[in-house]
């Protein structure tokens, strides 16, 4: 069979693989453009690609997919398979496969549609979250639904990352699942509850920025939710510098009474930790990262700028 892969992040990875070690081996992956990243702003290659390359299946980076590009032009598809893309497919491309197209999303449908499912998941306590095989249609995460599998998020210290690791593998495990019995006819599609759907959106870099009026606990979820993009961070005014922080792991704490109405970013001590107050409790910064500085924790922050305390982060 001939199988179109839309696929870019790391999501993408675990489930391409799956499918190059059977019967539903791509001929084709269509990933984004290399883009520029880290400091030196280095063209990098999506993690997509590089598994394509080492997979030994083609792989093109169209800009855009309209006009549809020509690969497509002149080649017949059974089916597309979409993981993580981060484009939309237009109507026209949608149409090219004979047997449809099916997106393997990271969410438990309709919750959570559009393209930062995990991260939302995350940001809102989610207590379960899952993957879900959809057959696509021309609305965003719309389609009908064949397969979903459910997991419990165990941590309450979960990241981006490890919650992606565990999906994708789920989601590689559920569309090896899936593909037979939906092209047999054996699975009846079902559609969306519209009424249930809730919406993410794309994560841009002033989001990382810390409001400190929002609560602890608000905050200690958008450091796990937002790693490794867009981290979150805050500034400090040490005299006339200011000082970009990152803030790579925290812990929300009640509200100290001692300081009950101290104003929200004030940074403080308490048994050598590094603390700051916010809306509703206070953060407790276990790990961070001054600018241009390699990761350190709060402690050890505090024993090389012990003159934070008092302060006021922004």
């Amino acid at each position: 069979m001939r199988i179109a892969f839309f696929g870019t992040s790391e999501f993408a990875v675990p489930i391409l693989e799956a499918m190059a070690q059977g019967p539903w081996r791509p001929v084709l992956v269509i990933t984004t453009p290399d883009a520029p990243a880290g400091r030196g702003r280095i063209l990098k290659p999506p993690p997509a690609k590089d598994t394509a390359d080492r997979l030994g299946i083609p792989v093109i980076q169209p800009g855009t997919l309209s006009p549809i590009p020509p690969a497509f032009s002149a080649e017949l598809f059974d089916f597309f398979i979409v993981a993580a893309y981060g484009k939309i497919l237009p109507p026209g491309l949608l149409k090219i496969p004979k047997s449809g197209s099916l997106n393997v999303h990271p969410s438990l449908l309709p919750r959570w549609r559009g393209p930062s499912p995990i991260q939302y998941a995350i940001l809102n306590g989610d207590t379960e979250t899952g993957v879900t095989v959809m057959v696509m249609d021309e609305k965003v995460d719309h389609g009908p639904i064949l397969k979903s599998s459910k997991v419990k998020v165990q941590s309450s210290k979960v990241t981006t990352p490890e919650l992606t690791r565990k999906l994708s593998k789920l989601g590689a495990d559920l569309l090896l699942e899936t593909i037979p019995d939906w092209l047999a006819g054996r699975i009846r599609p079902v559609a969306q509850d519209e009424s249930q759907a809730t919406y993410s959106k794309i994560l841009r870099k002033e989001d990382g920025h810390i409001d400190w009026l929002k609560s602890a606990q608000e905050i200690e979820r958008e450091v796990r939710a937002f790693t490794p993009w867009p981290g979150a961070y805050a500034f400090w005014q040490r005299g006339v510098n200011r000082l970009r922080l990152a803030v790579e792991g925290a812990e929300a704490k009640s509200q100290r009474v001692k300081d009950k109405g101290q104003r929200a970013g004030a940074v403080f001590e308490d048994n050598r930790a590094l603390g700051v107050e916010t809306g509703d409790g206070v953060l407790v910064i276990e790990r961070l990262r001054p600018a241009g500085r390699k990761p350190m924790s709060g402690e050890d922050f505090l024993r090389g700028y012990p003159d934070i305390v008092g302060s006021v982060l922004g």
